[in-house]
């Protein structure tokens, strides 16, 4: 177990309510988004390449090139640089490793394509799934500890996830309980293993306390599980991707616990959320106590249907603070801003700003929830403050703006300003809610002016208040 003193020092109070460190609400809020954006180092990367065709590579699906890949970047050297992938199909019998210093370019007409075996992603390697750490299956593209990576070019890489991993979903929920378990009893993460006869479904991309980090251009299709997954990571840059997964929990992007994170011009295709911030689950994300902050996601497209635009959560109790996202378009989503947690993950969330979002139709457009898969007993909430919304355009919701707090720690100073809601079924519900500034909210063509405390837990009417 977590004692006492162990959750003061990750700055979690007896009950897991964290307080979150953020800087105070900036007065322009969109120029310290620049800032962050601004500041974030690129990967150097030295400018030798080695193509995988000079170590033996050969196009097509009867060779595995992954020892030409893993020649080609032992070549580099010390000195780092690129390992390239030319025009072809490149099979790859098990994961790549990133080292420091080294980028992947798969240049454009290149497919790398990884093999569906899970015997092919052993032995174990130090990973978070569903935020708690443990020992599983290396993901398909990994890095721990390593600085100045990327992963570059018009080329597609390819999970096969479909008919690979994803099938474990039906098999996994055994090791998901017995993970968690392990989480909430403090189990050293020495002792978690899992991989071989367990059915954890190791990540696509991930990358584990890496610095300067750079993913740009590539086409990702048919994810394992989430897809780009950086982790306790400083300095990331997510541009100019596209990522196209149809089944469940096929996340786009979730930075977890990282910092001076900028995603932008990306295209989300997938089956569950485009942009996912997280920061641990529940006992281990509080051991851990590292917030996700310094976020900055603009210009991005989502185009899937399944699952949230732009959230923050589930997994978040390390606390989640300072992001700032702008300029994102959405089509049929289920939740447009999802911000998501339960009465067990504790932490906070703070300090997050959103303009210039279009949505197209959305179960809900806005919603905030705090029930959200619980299971250990409901003395933890998760405190959300200071959140800002303007500019949103939505044709039609089933429900328009749903801000559920709880009794214990109620949502606090959310502001919505210049967002309509052509058409809802449930225009507004609010619960366990305080300080909240309604600027030019329009729901079914009516105003909702302000709502300044609790108000009932449905309204099924737009109410002038």
């Amino acid at each position: 177990m977590i004692d006492r003193r162990a959750m003061l020092g990750a700055g979690v109070g007896t009950a897991g309510l964290a307080t979150i460190a953020p800087a105070a609400m900036p007065s322009d809020p969109w120029r310290r988004a620049d800032a962050i954006a601004r500041g974030i180092h690129r990967p150097q990367i030295t400018p030798q390449d080695q193509r995988i065709t000079d170590f033996g590579a050969r196009s097509g699906v009867d060779r595995d090139a992954r020892p030409a890949i893993l020649a080609a970047m032992a070549a580099l050297g010390a000195r780092g640089g690129r390992v390239v992938l030319p025009p072809g199909v490149w099979r790859c019998d098990g994961p790549i490793h990133l080292r420091s210093g080294v980028a992947l370019h798969v240049e454009g007409g290149a497919t790398l394509r990884f093999s569906r075996d899970a015997a092919h992603y052993l032995p174990p390697v130090l990973t978070r799934w569903e935020g708690t750490e443990c020992w599983n299956y290396s993901p398909l593209i990994y890095a721990r500890g390593a600085s100045d990576i990327a992963i570059t070019g018009d080329g597609t890489i390819d999970g096969q996830g479909f008919e690979g991993f994803f099938r474990w979903r039906a098999q996994q929920k055994p090791d998901q309980e017995r993970l968690r378990d392990m989480g909430a009893r403090g189990v050293p993460v020495a002792q978690r293993r899992f991989g071989e006869g367990h059915y954890l479904r190791p990540g696509f991309v991930q990358f584990m306390a890496c610095r300067r980090v750079l993913i740009d251009g590539p086409r990702f299709v048919d994810s394992t599980f989430w897809m780009i997954h950086p982790v306790y990571c400083d300095h990331v840059t997510v541009r100019n991707v596209t990522l196209v997964s149809h089944h469940l929990n096929s996340d786009g992007v979730d930075p977890d616990s990282s910092t001076n994170v900028l995603i932008e011009r990306c295209i989300f295709d997938v089956g569950d959320d485009g942009v996912a911030i997280k920061s641990g689950r529940d006992a281990d994300g509080w051991r851990v106590g590292r917030a996700a902050s310094r976020i900055v996601i603009r210009d991005c497209e989502y185009r899937g249907d399944a699952g949230g635009g732009m959230s923050i959560g589930s997994e978040m109790s390390g606390g989640v603070h300072d992001v700032y996202c702008e300029r994102y378009r959405m089509n049929d989503v289920a939740h447009g801003l999802y911000f998501k947690s339960n009465l067990d993950r504790g932490g906070a969330i703070g300090n997050i700003f959103i303009r210039d979002v279009s949505i197209a139709t959305a179960q809900a457009a806005v919603i905030f929830t705090t029930d959200y898969h619980g299971y250990r007993g409901g003395t933890a909430p998760t405190r959300f403050a200071d959140v800002r919304i303007e500019n949103v355009q939505c044709g039609s919701a089933i429900v328009g703006v749903s801000l559920i707090g709880a009794a214990a720690a109620p949502i606090d100073r959310v502001e919505v300003r210049n967002v309509t809601i052509d058409r809802a079924r449930t225009p507004l519900r609010v619960r366990h809610a305080r300080s909240l500034r309604f600027r030019d909210l329009r729901i079914n063509g009516a105003s909702v002016a302000a709502v300044t405390e609790t108000g009932p837990e449905t309204f099924g009417d737009v109410l002038k208040f």
